[in-house]
């Protein structure tokens, strides 16, 4: 039941270049604190190899905060999943939102989407403040978050 995910159709090298010269992925790297060509060439290898996992690291708010990080409330947590269910994650609206009578095309038009919903209709999500609550008591909590 698993789905084959399609690889690259064009050349690596000329995959490279557009990443490399594109604002969007300059952005991405600077956001996320990679170098520009070590943050391409991790796109590149997942591109080149879709059957691999992202790799998720977990590691504890001591460990964040001896390196210079904040770590996310609880409450933060919560909300950016519930900023994900309204669908708020990515780099902007997906095109669905566009009527067509916009006087300049989307930003990201004839990009690659990095949401993964494209083709798909986009649910719309109304979470009253009381059912927000109530989905943020079923956020786990830690032994120091309590």
């Amino acid at each position: 039941m698993s789905e084959s995910k399609p690889r690259l159709k064009r050349p690596v090298e000329n995959v490279r270049a557009e990443l490399l010269a594109d604002p969007d992925t300059q952005r991405i790297a600077k956001s996320v604190g990679m170098e520009l060509a070590a943050y391409v060439e991790l796109v590149l290898d997942y591109a080149q190899h879709p059957e691999k996992e992202p790799v998720l690291q977990v590691v504890p708010d001591e460990i964040l905060k001896q390196s210079g990080y904040e770590p996310a409330s609880i409450e933060e947590v919560g909300e950016f999943f519930l900023g994900a269910a309204r669908g708020e994650l990515g780099l902007g609206p997906p095109p669905a939102y566009y009527s067509g009578f916009e006087s300049k095309p989307a930003p990201s038009a004839g990009k690659p989407a990095l949401r993964g919903d494209e083709g798909q209709a986009q649910a719309q999500v109304e979470v009253d403040e009381e059912t927000r609550k109530a989905l943020l008591k079923h956020v786990p909590r830690g032994p120091d978050r309590l």
